[in-house]
This record gives C-alpha cells, sequence and structure tokens, in this order.
C-alpha cells in the first residue's frame, strides 16, 4: 500500500529566500516577490514532490521564550535580512520593514484559501512543530518531507523523514547524513551541540567541529543515541592523548546547555499547543477558494503566471482528504 506523502514546510525559511531574491514588483512599484516567490516554490515543490498533503509552519511572534531563557544569547545579534537588488535604495528601512511584515501577511491570506494546514504558535519555533508533527503517531507509516535550508533538521531524519534543501537542490536522508558528516541523525544535536552553532550565536567547545567529532568520536556514525556523561566519561579516560578531549570534559555545563536548546527529539511544546497541532492537521479546512486567490493575485498585479499546477495540487489535496 502506497504511503501518503506530507510536504511539511519550514515557512520563514521558504518565505525569505524569496524576498531576497525575487524582484517582482506591484503595479506601484512596491516589492511582491516575497509573497509571489513563496507562491511560485509551493507550485514547484507540489509539482515535485506530489505530496497529498501539506503543512506550513510558521515561527511564533517572540521567537522561543524556552531557548532564549535558557541562553539570553542564542540568536543575538543577527542582522535584518535587506532586499539585494537595486530597489532598496528607494526605501527607507522603516518602509522595507513593513513591506517585508505585509508581504509575509498577505502570503497567509493566499495560503488561507488553500486546503493547506498553517500552524504558528506564540513563543514558539517552527522548529519544535515540525519535530511534532513529523513524530507525529497517526502519521507515522507516512512519508514526511521536511523543506528548509536549516541543519538542525538532519536530527530529525529516520526511515520516513527527509529534509528537501531548495536552495542547495538536494534531497538529505540519514543514510547521506551519516556518509558525509559521519554522524546518525539520533547524535546529529549532540555533535553540533559540542561543535556550537555560529548562527544562532552559540558557542562550542574550542578547537571542536563536527569533523574532529566524526573522527576521534566514532560512535557517533551508530545508530545508538550517545548520552552526555559516557562522552564525558570517554574523554576524561583518554584526556591526555589530544586536547580536544581535555576540552570536551572542562566544557560540560556548556554541552549540556547546547543540547537543551539544540535537540528537537523532545520538542518542548505544552499540551495545549500539541492538541492544537493536531486538530489543525487532522481537521484539515478542505476550502478550496480558486476565485478568490485570482482575486488576490490581480490586486497585487502579479503579472502573467501559470498557476494551473497549483491549482491543479490543491484540487488533488481536496480530493484525497476530503
Amino acid at each position: 500500500m502506497a504511503r501518503n506523502r506530507i510536504l511539511v514546510v519550514d515557512a520563514l525559511n521558504m518565505y525569505f529566500r524569496s524576498y531576497i531574491v525575487d524582484p517582482s514588483l506591484s503595479a506601484n512599484g512596491q516589492p511582491i516577490g516575497g509573497v509571489k516567490g513563496f507562491l511560485k516554490i509551493l507550485q514547484k515543490l507540489l509539482r515535485e514532490t506530489k505530496s497529498s498533503r501539506v503543512v506550513v509552519v510558521w515561527d511564533g511572534p517572540g521567537g522561543s521564550r524556552r531557548r532564549k531563557s535558557a541562553n539570553k544569547n542564542y540568536k543575538a545579534g543577527r542582522k535584518p535580512l535587506r532586499l539585494n537588488r537595486g530597489i532598496q535604495g528607494l526605501l527607507s528601512e522603516n518602509e522595507e520593514l513593513e513591506n517585508k511584515l505585509w508581504q509575509q501577511t498577505r502570503a497567509m491570506e493566499y495560503l488561507n484559501m488553500m486546503p493547506i494546514t498553517q500552524i504558528m504558535i506564540p513563543e514558539i519555533e517552527a522548529d519544535d512543530v515540525i519535530a511534532y508533527v513529523t513524530q507525529l503517531p497517526l502519521l507515522k507509516g507516512d512519508q514526511k518531507i521536511i523543506v528548509s535550508s536549516d541543519k538542525d533538521f538532519y536530527q530529525l531524519c529516520d526511515d520516513s523523514t527527509v529534509i528537501l534543501r531548495p536552495v542547495q537542490k538536494e534531497v538529505v536522508n540519514k543514510n547521506t547524513i551519516v556518509e558525509k558528516f559521519g554522524i546518525h541523525p539520533t547524535n546529529f544535536a549532540l555533535a553540533r551541540a559540542i561543535a556550537g552553532d555560529k548562527s544562532d550565536n552559540l558557542k562550542g567547545v574550542p578547537g571542536v567541529g563536527l569533523k574532529s567529532i566524526a573522527k576521534r568520536l566514532p560512535f557517533f556514525s551508530e545508530e545508538e543515541p550517545c548520552e552526555i556523561p559516557f562522552i564525558i566519561d570517554h574523554c576524561r579516560e583518554i584526556e591526555s592523548e589530544l586536547k580536544m578531549y581535555k576540552n570536551i570534559v572542562e566544557n560540560k555545563d556548556l554541552i549540556k546547555e547546547n543540547y537543551k536548546i539544540m535537540q528537537l527529539y523532545s520538542p518542548s511544546i505544552s499540551p495545549q499547543s500539541k492538541q492544537h497541532i493536531k486538530n489543525s492537521i487532522f481537521n484539515l479546512d478542505c476550502s478550496f477558494n480558486k476565485t478568490e486567490i485570482i482575486k488576490m493575485m490581480n490586486e497585487d498585479t502579479f503579472g502573467v503566471y501559470d498557476w494551473s499546477s497549483l491549482f491543479a495540487a490543491m484540487r488533488n489535496i481536496v480530493f484525497e482528504n476530503c
């Protein structure tokens, strides 16, 4: 029996990619590449994956309260994304910010006209929601395709979950992760907790990267999950051989703190939010208002573009789920 295929979209990751790259302008000269590009990518993904269900997950307002309380430096110092084309000079920073937020909101309005599950929970990041979705028992037999360029999701790869990275034009599964990094997905979060993550402003153990972990701690490539106490004891026994081992022992508290922030094996979501997620997925609103979508596209002056495969995919989702 064929399994269902579920597209799980890291929405902000996809939206920002569109916002930065797509140069489309409306009739009044305002950037609309974020929303138009988002829909173009969604159409391409549905055409290529032939998914029977779509779950679009946005970062909740305020970001992750849990991670910020665990480490005040988490994601601190990130520069705001700016347009990388000539129109940038025509808009002030405030105008550009307003336009960026309007486009994001508009993208949500388009999705509301489609038979798509859209999730945004205050103070919870998309990472945790996506992790919870892939682990839902009722979806156990289905293939999950996480759409994101974020390596945080590597730890979620298993027999039924893969990562589609549009920017890199690659599909990552548990076998390719082991082959490329020498680290199994079940141990990827711990490896990154040791190595750190500059993009999230999380310092790692000095002088230790993913390559050295794979080389000096080869059991990270095994499916059996590594435990921090075991790693520390192992390094303590041989710390005289290499400074790397000593550094790991001396930074065990940093590793523990990083791991709590990075791991998605047990996403931090309240019971109420978990129920909301399940209701959103399994009580799908099968509305598909093609007429209103076309009206919105005309209002936003998208111009001539072939959206026929997007509309066909929406009809197919309605047929299979309603």
